[in-house]
């Protein structure tokens, strides 16, 4: 058991023991696309809405090097049939990419190395019998063909090296180093089970070097089959509150407002723990952002877009176009993409069936008050101020 190769248990073991929501269900999907040309998934959610829950969850269950069986019993995951084929019978490789940043600067040129030869160092540890080279893909490819072993590749937060650093070399370095993981013919199949990553935006093909075109990617405008795991139900939040002193209605007008589908609800688990927690609804998800990142993009000066916040604001659904948005923070060319941003980042909510946008709940509604408050926009306040009378 390491840090980066089978890194055991523990983080589901610690979770399971407070107000855990059964999401083993998603393990059951995987597990249908081990091992075939539908085995590389990408989930991408705003922050605080469970990414890093499922990315502990799926190291439990596949690593080889712990015994998971009773941390999943009475869960969805064990009565299924593919439950006992593949429990705890892969070597998981599980990087959070947060961990390799260094926080003083949000910095740091050497990191891809860094990375590589911490994984590198723990492979050589577990399969000393096999010459490991100093390359995290030929590394894997050796190891694949001398012992049999595929590995499950989980990544968490995999695109903070183009969300949350500058440095054009580093993220062609990290481009480089996921296409010869996932986009190799000769490596993929052979070294790569499956793979599982996680980010806030969805993929982007950063000039002519995507790494990613073989990744099936669920976003916040396309949730598809995995619309459930997103975040809390209407149901399982229903549920949790039927314990609590506090009244569900109430909790559905503070943190529902996510819908995918026709019938679909999704509340932000952040939120809905946090007033479980305290015992008194408020502001939890927001509080775990800051609204100067949202001042920032409503404060653009777009043709349209003052006027599509003063509708969303006075309650109404704005129609944007996503399409021509480029998937990342800085390539921001008009309104849509401010409106189709902010879907991503979970201050809106998107209907796939009208394409228009609304703000999703109480909690989000304050959020986007205290931006317009402290930004530039004086008719939008004016807006506010008429909608508080």
């Amino acid at each position: 058991m390491g840090q980066y190769l089978n890194p055991g248990n523990d983080g589901f073991a610690s979770m399971i023991k407070g107000k855990y929501v059964d999401k083993t269900g998603l393990i059951h999907y995987i597990n249908k696309t081990l091992g075939t040309t539908e085995k590389l998934t990408c989930v991408s959610r705003p922050r605080r809405f469970g990414k890093s829950y499922a990315t502990k969850m799926l190291c439990a269950y596949y690593d080889i090097s712990c015994d998971s069986r009773k941390l999943f019993e009475g869960m969805a995951i064990s009565e299924c049939e593919d439950f006992e084929k593949h429990l705890n019978r892969y070597h998981v490789i599980y990087l959070d990419m947060t961990s390799f940043i260094k926080e003083r600067s949000r910095q740091s040129e050497d990191m891809i190395d860094r990375m590589q030869e911490a994984v590198i160092r723990e492979l050589r540890d577990a399969f000393p019998e096999v010459e490991v080279k100093q390359d995290l893909p030929d590394a894997l490819a050796v190891i694949a063909e001398k012992t049999g072993n595929k590995f499950v590749f989980i990544i968490d937060e995999w695109d903070m090296v183009f969300r949350e650093m500058t440095d054009k070399e580093l993220q062609d370095k990290y481009i480089l180093l996921l296409r010869r993981l996932f986009k190799n013919s000769g490596y993929t199949d052979k070294m790569i089970e499956a793979a599982y990553i996680t980010g806030i935006l969805p993929i982007k093909k950063y000039g002519t070097q995507s790494a990613m075109t073989d990744f099936l990617e669920y976003t916040m405008l396309r949730p598809g089959p995995l619309k459930e795991y997103v975040g809390f139900t209407e149901q399982e939040t229903r549920d949790l509150f039927a314990a609590s002193p506090l009244e569900f209605e109430e909790a559905k007008a503070w943190y529902d407002g996510y819908l995918f589908g026709t019938d679909t609800h999704i509340y932000s688990p952040k939120s809905v723990i946090d007033a479980l927690r305290f015992e008194e609804f408020g502001n939890y998800w927001t509080q775990s952002e800051t609204y100067e990142s949202l001042k920032l993009y409503i404060d653009m000066n777009f043709d349209g877009l003052k006027e599509a916040i003063m509708d969303l604001l006075a309650n109404q659904p704005y129609t944007i176009n996503p399409i021509t948005f480029q998937n990342d923070m800085t390539t921001i060319c008009n309104k849509d993409d401010v409106l189709t941003l902010l879907v991503h980042l979970g201050y809106l909510s998107y209907n796939s069936r009208n394409r228009m946008v609304t703000i999703p709940n109480e909690e989000v509604r304050s959020e986007f008050i205290t931006a317009v408050e402290n930004g530039n926009k004086r008719e939008l306040i004016q807006l506010i101020k008429a909608t508080r009378v």
